[in-house]
């Protein structure tokens, strides 16, 4: 059995409303159209027009309606017009829910990848689908990467996942092999010094323990697995980095602290050459922003850390942005609400809880970890 783990913070978690998915369908991109392929059941009565029907049903509701505030509704007096409106929005919210139905119950549930999963409080473990971002409701990257991961791998597959929101490498993540924390000057004086001191690496722990309870018995987390054969820690992920951009020091130390923490994973796993892919942040959302930003350079460096040749690499995040997604929110999303929830379900630095986000990025990440694992010479 092949185990992958896949940890970090809040995007890791995953914000993507699971109907958003259905943004795969818009035309003109031939991954995408795969993508869809992938992640939909077959026949399943989805479709670009079908998406475009939707957006356009959207477009009137929040014509009638003024968008999230109900504003026209609310400011219209009682009478006949009111009436038509009220019965057109009736038929219109109606056709629009079914819509949202038949995207999520058109997700696929993969009989070969299972999951254990810890995302933020949304702690579950089952076959592979939706519902294993940050509620039951919603995924992160884990749903494309496995997916994705079992068509080019026949062995039965485990995503062992442990993420948080709002946690840094530098503090939260610290790899024992870093040092300790030096606290600054604020800290020190805060009055809480000593408890600063104890939660250093808490999510570092938290993470291993995790794994470790999910190795322990692990044909409680896939049917599949057989002793006799055994399992293999196959890969790591790790996508991660917003909280870390905002301090200094953080974002001076980044690359130190990734190539201490892939080293100490491998440690910790006795797997020195586990292969190990960076997401590297991209919430700036082009070429130019991310180029600027010192912890995506740092994470894109410490990939390319001699002692990582041919088994480390790191994955472009923008590249993979809903760009889509983002011109309808800049729209002003409040007035345009049931158009933005057709596409987005979150802020940017969510990457727009965009589903077509997450499985694209999913898949880049599937698609780095296979690269590795078959080509691992030359790889970088």
């Amino acid at each position: 059995m092949k185990i992958f783990v896949l940890a970090g913070q809040s995007n890791t978690v995953g914000h993507a409303n699971q109907h958003t998915l259905a943004t795969l369908y818009r035309p003109g991109d031939e991954r995408d159209k795969k993508l869809a392929q992938l992640v939909f059941k077959a026949d399943n009565g989805l479709s670009p027009e079908a998406l475009e029907e939707q957006l356009e049903r959207a477009r009137r509701i929040d014509e009638l309606t003024g968008g999230i505030s109900n504003e026209k509704i609310k400011g219209m007096s009682d009478g006949p017009e009111k009436t038509a409106v009220e019965a057109e929005l009736k038929k219109l919210d109606e056709a629009y829910d079914a819509y949202t139905e038949k995207v999520i119950s058109s997700c696929v549930v993969s009989d070969r990848v299972y999951i254990s999963s810890i995302a933020d409080g949304n702690k579950r473990s089952g076959p592979l689908t939706v519902g294993y971002g940050g509620n039951k409701d919603k995924i992160g990257p884990e749903f494309g990467f496995g997916l994705s991961l079992a068509q080019n791998l026949y062995a039965p597959i485990l995503i062992i996942k442990t993420s948080w929101g709002g946690k840094s490498i530098n503090y939260n993540f610290r790899p024992p092999s870093a040092g300790p924390y030096e606290l600054n000057e604020k800290e020190k004086n805060g009055g809480k010094a000593e408890e600063i001191k104890k939660n250093t690496s808490l999510n570092w722990r938290m993470m291993n323990e995790a794994i470790r309870e999910v190795l322990k018995d692990l044909k409680k987390y896939h049917p599949a697995y057989d002793p006799a054969a055994g399992h293999e820690m196959a890969g790591f992920v790790w996508f991660q980095g917003f909280n870390d951009q905002f301090s200094d020091e953080f974002k001076d130390n980044y690359r130190d602290m990734m190539v201490h923490f892939i080293k100490d994973v491998r440690k910790e796993y006795n797997a020195p050459g586990m292969p190990f892919v960076i997401g590297v942040l991209g919430t700036n959302m082009t070429k130019e922003g991310v180029d600027k930003n010192a912890v995506s350079v740092a994470q894109r460096e410490a990939a390319k850390a001699p002692e990582f040749k041919d088994n480390v690499l790191s994955v472009e995040s923008y590249r993979d942005y809903s760009l889509f997604s983002h011109e309808i929110y800049s729209k002003g999303w409040p007035k345009h609400y049931h158009e933005w929830d057709t596409v987005g379900s979150d802020r940017p630095y969510h990457y727009l809880g965009s589903g077509k986000f997450f499985v694209r990025l999913g898949d880049a990440f599937a698609n780095a970890m296979i690269g590795l694992i078959e080509n691992p010479k030359g790889a970088n």
